[in-house]
């Protein structure tokens, strides 16, 4: 770390605490030029994957985008802010376990549709009707319909130990 004042390369720290919620640590510096002591503060840079549009271009994952458009299906709903901030990062850290460098728009709009179907049914119909662009009152129904009967994948996971005698013990 170059120190802000004279720029010399060496410096030493002489304090590290946690900050920001245990998110970040920080770390008072000495620089062993000019003497002068400053404040550092660490993070962790976790990378999102590119967005490869349907048109094949690529851009940088924007999580305000993300927020932005769970925000206007919700929009009038009864959904706390904190179930969105959950949402988005279930959505943000499912995405990184992927692992891959680049993700297709589509596989973002699927998690966004899966948390939203949890959320609030009409957010969910809202989103689906533009993310999928209904083009008439037919598809609407159409998407309800699946919505209410339960045709729609259920979220529930198969255990990680299975049951005794080998069963994969489902709740029904």
């Amino acid at each position: 770390m170059h120190c802000p004042f004279c720029n010399h390369a060496e410096t030493k720290v002489t304090d590290s605490r946690l900050a920001g919620g245990g998110t970040q640590i920080r770390r008072r510096r000495e620089c062993l030029s000019c003497g002068e002591r400053y404040t550092t503060f660490e993070t962790a840079e976790l990378v999102m994957p590119l967005v490869v549009k349907t048109d094949r271009r690529r851009s940088p994952f924007d999580e305000s985008k993300l927020r932005a458009g769970m925000e206007k299906a919700l929009q009038k709903r009864p959904v706390s802010r904190e179930s969105i901030e959950e949402a988005i990062t279930r959505i943000c850290q499912r995405l990184r376990s992927m692992g891959e460098r680049e993700v297709q728009s589509r596989v973002i709009g699927e998690l966004v549709m899966e948390e939203l179907r949890h959320l609030d049914e009409v957010g969910y119909v809202r989103f689906a009707s533009v993310y999928r662009s209904f083009q008439d009152v037919d598809e609407f129904r159409s998407e309800v319909d699946r919505l209410s009967d339960g045709r729609l994948p259920s979220r529930e996971q198969l255990p990680l130990i299975p049951s005794p005698a080998g069963k994969q013990g489902r709740k029904p």
